[in-house]
């Protein structure tokens, strides 16, 4: 149903119009953009995986029926605790929210995490507000391990941040049990 692609500077245009608010840029980003969200610094983003793609993977996600980029996600590794962060979830077109291509898209980052680079354990934050995703996340298998109180600061205001994970015996777990 999807396919994950290298995201490319064609790909910067879409995702800008997808970033429109100060509030949904530090949802999807947490403080690593400022808005407004520019091509400049999503160059800047992709030359780390250009220098170095042993330590970054970032995604355009496709949908594989009408080859329409639907989405955006990232993987940072950790090679010497053989881990990995996911990051920069989207599914950029609305109207597709709520239709599981949240969960399609953790799973074909978490095959390529714990499939292919035969990592250990997987993670990423989330804003203590953003229930559907955390939503997602745990539907997918994410434990939550804890709540960084007040971590996030947004005009002023300031937000937790949950913490969750995946295990590579876990992840297994859950391919079997979709086998039974």
């Amino acid at each position: 149903m999807i396919r994950l692609e290298q995201f490319e500077r064609a790909d910067f245009a879409q995702l800008i119009e997808w970033i429109d608010t100060p509030k949904f840029l530090f949802q999807w980003s947490g403080q690593t953009f400022s808005f407004p969200l520019t091509e400049q610094q999503l160059d800047n983003y992709i030359k780390s995986s250009h220098t170095n793609p042993a330590q970054a993977h970032i995604y355009r996600v496709v949908l594989e029926e009408t080859n329409e980029v639907i989405g955006h996600i990232n993987l940072q590794m950790d090679w010497i605790n053989k881990s990995a962060r996911i990051g920069k979830v989207l599914v950029g077109n609305r109207s597709l929210t709520g239709q599981g291509i949240g969960q399609l898209m953790l799973k074909k980052v978490l095959t390529i995490a714990f499939e292919e680079l035969k990592l250990h354990r997987a993670s990423l934050g989330v804003l203590e507000f953003n229930y559907a995703a955390m939503a997602c996340y745990e539907k997918v298998g994410f434990v939550r391990e804890g709540l960084i109180r007040e971590a996030r600061n947004m005009d002023n205001t300031f937000w937790g941040v949950w913490e969750m994970s995946m295990l590579e015996k876990e992840w297994l777990e859950s391919k079997e049990r979709e086998l039974t």
